[in-house]
């Protein structure tokens, strides 16, 4: 999801940073509003930017010369909802095109709208979905995870595939090919995040049970009886 400088043309930029705006502008009223009611939040609000920085700054490649990188975006999603990502993808991706050279400032309303947006929201979905559904908290942040991730490199395949239409196929064809080129190395990164997700929630539930039942994460409510322990279990 690093589209990299150069990559778009300046109307294909202009479009994705025109798209992208309206989510980054109502995340950071969300991030404004979390810091100011829920203090208490602050450290799990660094938590989830600091983890999508780490996991995604994590190059690792793939085929035809390209990379695959993990997106970390379903932690915050679930702790905070997708519009606090779109707003903290959006910083996490100005430092790693500015520190790291992953992705760029030119292709960052594109990168934004993938990474920090759409995956965000599809991964949302299938936790509340889970959830709706009475499935366990771990299953619904594995799916969040899951879906969070790979649905950003679907995103990032159409983006290139409006960039560089097939000749013959057009569109949907140029999507097929790069969507072929990400996958195999996607489809098990994926996975894998989302079994790290379960971890990292699993050591949230012991140091931060409250907050988590305060935002709607842990089952059962804010019983404030309930022990670490069962916490974790429940996760």
């Amino acid at each position: 999801m690093h589209i990299a400088e150069g990559v778009l043309s300046p109307t294909e930029c202009a479009v994705w940073y025109a798209a992208a705006a309206p989510f980054v502008i109502h995340g950071a009223r969300e991030v404004v509003r979390q810091v100011k009611h829920h203090p208490e939040n602050k450290l799990l609000l660094a938590t989830a930017g600091a983890f999508t920085f780490v996991l995604s700054a994590i190059k690792l490649p793939s085929v035809s010369g390209s990379s695959s990188h993990p997106t970390g975006t379903g932690v915050g999603a679930v702790l905070f909802k997708p519009p606090v990502m779109a707003f903290l993808g959006m910083i996490v991706l100005i430092f790693q095109a500015l520190l790291l050279a992953h992705g760029g400032i030119s292709t960052l309303g594109a990168n934004t709208f993938s990474m920090a947006i759409a995956g965000p929201w599809v991964g949302y979905a299938f936790y509340r979905i889970t959830k709706k559904l009475g499935g366990p908290d771990a299953l619904a942040i594995f799916l969040c995870m899951v879906f969070a991730d790979f649905s950003t490199y679907c995103v990032t395949s159409f983006q290139l595939a409006f960039a560089f239409p097939d000749p013959n196929s057009g569109i949907m064809g140029a999507a097929g090919k790069f969507l072929g080129i990400f996958a195999v190395t996607q489809i098990p990164l994926a996975l894998a995040e989302g079994v790290l997700g379960i971890l990292l929630f699993r050591f949230l539930a012991k140091v931060a049970g409250p907050q988590l039942r305060s935002l709607g994460v842990l089952s059962g409510g804010s019983d404030a009886s309930t022990t670490p322990a069962k916490e974790a279990a429940d996760v």
